[in-house]
């Protein structure tokens, strides 16, 4: 760290990863450029294999696909090449305490020993060196430095963006500073935080405590559920993770945050599982039934809703809500969007004149705008008979409550639009066959935006199977009248398939609307939305399959058939 800084080389490096926090952020891409000289000479990139899917948004965003992670190498033999890189040399990074992280993590990960080199971050250099960039995003920051930037969120490209703006204010650095030592000085923050005063339990701060982490060797390196308890046994807080000892570790990390539980921590006690999604529901009912303080109850965090209709009034009302509805209700989704949920429920009020207001319904002494143009049946006039509403009403929820479209063929909406246009077309009103004609085009880019889950929940019934991310086992998960009927870890085939009989053997008669508990709903809604992106062995339960498909179909999967194995032995 003495040398002279304008001698140095440089490793100017940028990483992507799968968009995922803390423990469950894996490497997807890194990216390096050496540097020296103010030049830019080698360059060096490759593709990471991960753990967990990934999620169809960062594919979107970064333009890496599963498939290219799928065929990239382990990081346990790309990263060796990187620390070889890196010896003797400074790490320069935008926004470089992310990429520290996020590297050190996959060492450690690896099973490796991260080189830790000396670090400059780019971001600091434009807020010291660069003052008038107000925006230090690197596209942003390159921009106002005349630097031409044509590809970014890819590992390369960023690295090579961010080398040379490294490259535009090194002159400035070096002219302000002579080692690496008092570069690093010179780009700290200039105002450290200070500390804030916690909040206290009988005179004792508990944010101010010296937080001692309990003992986490009796923790697997496995899926799972931990509770962190108190001296006297309470429960404090529970979580899940695909690595229990690892998150529960991280809980205590001098970067991990300060909280009020975390100070009076003395065991942890465990649940394992074999897969990710079991952990969850676990983690849910565990926090319904203890109540741990350290879990505030926080709105859904994704983007799903669902369209719903609750009958529990005499004229029903199509809503969009984050939740499906407990009770007699229809719940279709998850569907991907607000925005495009509204729309659709827009339409369907539009298209067969159901109720545009609120689940209130208040006397008007003369029909709505919606009721004036022929968009609603107006029962708020009371004079409409709710059996005559209720067909309207049906006829529009049996488009989501009969047998989907399969692959290639129209949604049931669109060829009832398409049924339609053509009778407005034979009884010569034209104007309405333009209109239905336009509304039909625009349904058919709605529902493609919406997602496949176009159907109500309860006609789906389907079997999902999730396995352990080290390849151990199963996990099995029946969805039947759109409740969670069954799960839980799958080693025997046969035993799938009396599960799946009894799963469908307590159904309701297809094409009945079920009652769902309010747990019902919760759990409903854990499996279907984390189930969205994924690529999970999935088998149809609707018609009910015969016991050898059901066989064949967790044989396929890799689950163990005791029968098959005595055969052969």
């Amino acid at each position: 760290m003495t040398a002279l800084l304008s001698t140095r080389e440089f490793l100017v490096v940028d990483t992507e990863t799968n968009g995922k926090a803390g423990e469950d952020c894996e490497l997807t891409e890194i990216g390096a450029v050496l540097v020296g000289g103010g030049e830019l000479h080698d360059r060096w990139e490759t593709l990471c294999a991960v753990r967990a899917p990934l999620g169809r948004a960062i594919q979107r965003l970064t333009g890496i696909t599963q498939a290219m992670v799928d065929e990239a190498p382990a990081a346990e033999a790309t990263l060796p090449d990187l620390a070889a890189l890196l010896e003797g040399r400074v790490l320069v990074a935008h926004n470089a305490s992310f990429d520290r992280r996020v590297l050190a993590q996959a060492f450690a990960r690896a099973g490796l020993t991260w080189p830790d080199p000396p670090t400059l971050c780019t971001v600091a250099m434009a807020r010291r060196l660069h003052p008038l960039a107000r925006q230090r995003k690197l596209p942003l920051l390159a921009a106002s430095l005349g630097i031409e930037v044509e590809v970014s969120h890819r590992a390369l490209a960023d690295a090579e963006t961010c080398a040379r703006v490294f490259c535009a204010l090194f002159g400035r650095l070096c002219a302000n500073a002579g080692t690496v030592a008092e570069a690093q000085a010179l780009l700290a923050p200039q105002r450290p935080r200070r500390a804030r005063a916690g909040r206290t339990d009988g005179g004792r701060s508990l944010k101010g405590s010296r937080r001692r982490a309990p003992s986490t060797a009796h923790l697997p390196d496995a899926p799972g559920v931990y509770i962190f308890r108190n001296e006297a046994g309470q429960p404090l807080y529970v979580g899940k993770s695909i690595s229990l000892r690892r998150r529960a570790r991280s809980h205590f990390a001098p970067s991990s945050p300060d909280t009020d539980w975390s100070a009076r921590v003395e065991t942890v006690d465990h649940i394992e599982t074999r897969s990710e999604l079991s952990a969850l529901l676990h983690e849910q009912r565990l926090i319904d039934e203890l109540r741990p303080p350290g879990n505030a109850r926080q709105k859904h965090q994704d983007r799903y809703v669902y369209l719903r209709c609750r009958f529990d009034i005499p004229f029903p009302v199509l809503e969009v809500a984050a939740e499906p509805a407990a009770g007699h209700a229809v719940n279709v989704g998850p569907l991907a969007t607000r925005a495009g949920a509204t729309e659709l429920l827009e339409q369907l009020n539009s298209l067969f004149g159901l109720r545009h207001c609120g689940r209130t319904l208040r006397r008007r002494p003369h029909p709505s705008a919606y009721g004036q143009m022929g968009r609603c049946a107006s029962p708020c006039l009371g004079d409409l008979d709710p059996n005559a509403y209720r067909r309207r009403l049906d006829e529009a929820l049996a488009l989501f409550t009969t047998a989907t479209a399969r692959s290639g063929e129209a949604h049931p909406l669109l060829r009832h639009v398409e049924d339609e246009m053509r009778r407005a077309a034979a009884d010569e009103r034209y104007e309405r066959a333009a209109w239905l004609r336009r509304r039909h085009r625009r349904l058919g880019e709605l529902l493609t935006a919406l997602g496949e889950n176009l159907a109500a929940a309860h006609v789906r019934p389907k079997l999902l199977l999730a396995r352990h991310p080290g390849g151990d086992g199963w996990d099995a998960f029946w969805l039947v009248d759109g409740r969670l009927a069954d799960h839980g870890p799958l080693d025997d085939v046969w035993d799938g398939v009396a599960r799946t009989e009894r799963a469908l053997g307590r159904a309701c008669a297809h094409g009945q609307v079920p009652h769902l508990g309010p747990r019902d709903v919760v759990t409903q809604r854990l499996v279907s939305t984390w189930v969205q992106g994924r690529i999970l062995p999935t088998m149809e339960l609707h018609p009910a399959p015969a016991r050898r498909r059901v066989a064949a179909f967790l044989r396929q999967a890799g689950v163990p058939d005791p029968q098959a194995a005595g055969v052969l032995a």
